[in-house]
């Protein structure tokens, strides 16, 4: 969608027309909480920011001056925990994706840390936050010539029985190689061998989850997956979800307005979104909401071997040296 647009007063004093969204993904294109949180709650302050097309590098003003709700994605967010009551002295909701994968003995994901340290950071943001504010992503299931569906589903058992009590919701995607080109190229310069998954292993990973909840109650989810796995009681997710800021941000009339939301019944406490505000900028079977975001891809240095938002992990870690340089800047590297 296109976002209402106003005008704002750049730090050199020039009159420039930005984007005013209400709400903003931080994000989908690179871990701002765990390597730019500095950076942006220093440009939530400033009140805009600078992004930049990833198709045409052309550059555009992002205004924070109508932002109700930024949804946070992250490997490692424990360097947001410091910055979270800002947000609450500028009445500004969040709520935390964290991708929480096992692939420690597999070396898959090289930069982050311990997976004891990061679910530890999950049950103190699952503390602060809330248990339905937090949600697990084991994203994405990959396969590999060591990693079968009986491994997957044991690696997620293990995570799984820690968090529960813990979040309501398991989000998964299986890892979509033959699409990325570059994916491919960072998976064989890591020396990984990948194996696409079929359908029958797909089914094999679906059934096996919704055993394992019959023990962990969570609501089960595929992010943008074309396969429907109703039959073992898995949803299609909704990430920027109108239903959950619904039931967890009523109180906010500037974004129920935003998300259409009316009450059903003179005296009843049902509420009904009545807006179609899906973002039709995302994959064919994403159910995502419309939101700004706000990241930039070549930028995260978790060094991912199977990361589709970087080309290189040498491109993301200069672009990562630039934003050190300038970590005040506009955009998130500096340029």
């Amino acid at each position: 969608m296109s976002w209402e647009t106003i005008d704002i007063t750049t730090e050199s004093g020039e009159t420039m027309r930005a984007q005013a969204p209400v709400i903003v993904s931080a994000s989908r294109a690179t871990d701002i909480p765990a390597f730019y949180a500095d950076w942006f709650f220093d440009r939530l302050e400033k009140g805009y920011s600078v992004w930049t097309n990833p198709f045409n590098g052309a550059k555009s003003y992002v205004s924070y001056a109508r932002t109700r709700l930024v949804v946070f994605w992250s490997k490692n967010p424990r360097p947001l925990l410091p910055h979270l009551e800002k947000l609450r002295e500028k009445g500004i909701r969040c709520y935390l994706h964290y991708t929480l994968n096992d692939y420690e003995a597999e070396g898959l994901e090289r930069g982050i840390p311990p997976l004891d340290e990061r679910i530890d950071t999950f049950l103190r943001f699952s503390e602060l936050l809330g248990k339905e504010l937090v949600i697990w992503r084991f994203d994405p299931l990959i396969r590999t010539d060591r990693i079968g569906v009986e491994e997957l589903l044991r690696k997620a058992e293990r995570i799984g029985d820690r968090l529960r009590g813990h979040t309501r919701k398991l989000v998964f995607s299986f890892a979509d190689i033959r699409t990325y080109r570059s994916v491919q190229g960072n998976l064989r310069r890591n020396d990984i061998r990948w194996r696409e998954f079929d359908e029958r292993q797909m089914l094999d990973t679906a059934a096996g989850l919704a055993e394992l909840n019959k023990k962990w109650g969570y609501t089960l989810a595929t992010c943008g997956e074309r396969i429907d796995l109703s039959q073992f009681g898995v949803r299609r997710n909704k990430c920027i979800d109108d239903e959950l800021i619904v039931r967890q941000f009523a109180d906010d009339p500037l974004l129920m307005d935003f998300l259409g939301v009316e009450r059903d019944g003179l005296f009843g406490p049902e509420t009904v979104v009545r807006k179609n505000a899906k973002d039709k900028g995302q994959r064919p079977f994403c159910g995502c909401i419309a939101s700004k975001d706000i990241g930039e891809y070549d930028t995260c240095p978790h060094q991912c071997a199977y990361c589709y938002a970087n080309r290189s992990d040498g491109k993301a870690a200069e672009n990562y040296r630039l934003h050190r340089t300038r970590p005040d800047a506009e955009t998130i590297t500096g340029k």
